[in-house]
């Protein structure tokens, strides 16, 4: 994916340039527009305006077109500094009420400055580029809706995306990553390939899994539980709905309250849909006297959690209001700590590994406000990172209210970065909650704990996966591993006794009972991205074999015995290629 410059003028500066370039060909075009903010992004940049008629795509094309002249005019961009009353004076002449808004926003002490290219003044901190020549390839992308500051009360506006780079050819490899990302966008294949929904009738953020979407996660899961039975965590349950009091002694009702669901009033008491498991697995540990004979204790529970997200930022799978962690939690001694974290990253790397990811990043993300046992926590992640050989970088201030935590973000196959998995050091809960263990020398000591969740939520990973993949699992992961299409329904017996065959393998086959042409067929379950179809006609039903059509690879295979193929699917099953 292009990010980088080889121009001299960083990105930032010309896509902060071309926001700006933005706004004044829709001042030029619509002057009755008004203007509010125009950042540069990661990818871009983008302006939004109050306008009472929306933006069309031919308007983006016009306003595109107008952007070219503006950068081919070779305009000056200039800058000066204003007082706090000529401001509101000029952008109030001007009727500009949001720029008026920001301006009573910015703290007295704060140097205001306005910057001019061509006949175009804005508000604005500066980090532009000399002039317009330099902002280079500009590409108008689309418009979405965006409430004034983020806030549903607000107005709505129109947010114009675009994006700029310092050559054509720049431009053109960025387009065309975006047509691929279209491609495998995870929103549209879960609809064409049957696996998840969102159900308008029962609100947003909310994930239906469909047959072939609930197969797919439960073959994570069962990957992922595996891992936990060789490490001998133990799996509890949670409630969904607990006291509030429970997250008010943990700090969540402090720190975390605007994401939660609630209260719900039960008998004149406050009940909440659970945001994390934690509280949960810690009363579990409560429950019982413990001795330091008992530790290191392990939780593990894919446990359902709800937390408040607004509406507009909600998105597919990766950003929802209800979804299932593989969530663990381990309590151990302060002694036990770097070996039991260690463990965890061998878990994560191998997580990583088995789907198919090669290129991951760990942080390690410290607190604001560091506490005593900070730098006992932070050496630990550390020297496990040390232990695997496993880069990492610093991100300070990151952590979690209670303690330091290490972050896994991983690149998939078109080099987009993605957020999922974390383990975090607590010291913090275990003290709240008063937890503690009978220690050999009689006395009772505070445990240590560690939060895990490596795939971070099954909606958000199977999300990534579907983009990664493109929505062609491999064989191990796929929902429907082999279609038998019969050419005839001359056939059809012979097809199903190969489904029998399959199934009692373990496979996950089916048979295309449909009237339809076996060209049909195969092109229908090659959209489907099924990795095997297997053929059958006379020949191949008086001859006990089946004709292979392997996804991915051109032209006919010889017909094999169908034992032949289930060993040829559980080798590739077993290597997880």
């Amino acid at each position: 994916m292009p990010t980088e410059t080889t121009a001299h003028q960083p990105l930032n500066a010309i896509r902060h340039t071309a926001a700006h370039l933005l706004a004044h060909a829709v001042k030029d075009l619509y002057p009755d527009a008004k203007l509010t903010i125009g950042p540069a992004t990661e990818q871009g940049f983008y302006y939004d305006f109050d306008r009472k008629e929306p933006f069309t795509p031919e308007d983006l094309e016009r306003l595109e077109a107008r952007m070219k002249e503006l950068v081919a005019a070779d305009l000056p961009m200039t800058g000066r500094a204003i007082s706090r009353p000529e401001a509101i004076a000029r952008f109030t002449a001007e009727n500009e009420p949001y720029k008026v808004e920001l301006i009573h926003g910015i703290p007295e002490d704060e140097t205001l400055s306005l910057y001019t290219i061509g006949d175009f003044t804005d508000l604005c901190r500066g980090g532009h580029v000399h002039s317009s020549r330099e902002v280079g390839a500009i590409k108008l992308l689309n418009v979405a809706g965006a409430y004034w500051r983020g806030d549903e009360h607000n107005p709505m506006l129109q947010r114009i995306y675009g994006t700029a780079f310092p050559t054509q050819p720049e431009l053109d490899a960025y387009l065309q990553f975006l047509e691929e990302a279209q491609r495998r966008d995870h929103r549209k294949l879960g609809k064409e390939l049957g696996l998840f929904s969102i159900e308008e009738d029962a609100g947003g953020g909310l994930i239906f899994w469909h047959p072939k979407g609930a197969a797919v996660r439960q073959i994570v899961e069962q990957f992922i539980r595996e891992g936990l039975a060789e490490r001998n965590y133990l799996p509890v349950i949670t409630p969904h709905v607990v006291h509030e009091h429970l997250y008010e002694i943990s700090g969540h009702l402090e720190n975390f309250a605007p994401n939660m669901f609630g209260p719900i009033e039960v008998e004149e008491q406050r009940f909440r849909l659970k945001p994390m498991n934690c509280p949960g697995h810690i009363l579990i540990y409560r429950s019982e006297a413990r001795s330091y004979r008992d530790l290191p204790l392990r939780y593990s529970e894919f446990g359902t959690v709800y937390r408040f997200e607004r509406s507009g930022t909600l998105h597919g799978l990766t950003r929802v209001r209800g979804f299932t962690q593989d969530d663990a939690h381990l309590f151990c001694t302060a002694e036990q700590l770097q070996g039991e974290f260690e463990q965890t990253v061998e878990e994560a790397l191998r997580l990583l590994h088995a789907f198919n990811f090669t290129d991951f990043q760990f942080f390690l993300s410290t607190r604001e406000q560091r506490g005593s046992t900070d730098e006992i926590a932070e050496a630990a992640i550390r020297h496990a990172l040390e232990r695997f050989a496993m880069p990492y970088e610093l991100d300070e201030g990151g952590g979690a209210f209670y303690g330091p935590k290490l972050d896994i973000n991983l690149s998939d196959a078109i080099g987009r970065k993605w957020q999922l998995g974390t383990v975090q050091v607590d010291f913090v809960l275990p003290e709240r909650f008063g937890l503690k263990y009978r220690g050999a020398d009689g006395e009772d000591h505070r445990p240590v704990m560690i939060h895990r969740a490596l795939a971070g939520s099954m909606e958000r990973f199977f999300g990534v996966l579907i983009e990664h993949f493109a929505g062609a699992f491999p064989s191990w992961l796929a929902p429907i591993q082999a279609v038998i299409a019969p050419i005839s329904e001359h056939q059809l017996e012979y097809a199903q006794q190969i489904a029998k065959t399959l199934r009692a393998r373990k496979f996950r086959v089916q048979v295309d009972e449909s009237n339809e042409k076996l060209g049909y067929k195969i092109r229908h379950w090659k959209v489907q991205k099924v990795p095997y179809i297997l053929v059958v006609g006379k020949q191949e039903a008086a001859e006990g074999t089946v004709a292979v059509n392997e996804r991915g690879i051109d032209g006919k295979r010889l017909p094999i015995t169908v034992a032949s193929f289930a060993e040829e699917l559980a080798q590739r099953v077993a290597e997880r290629r």
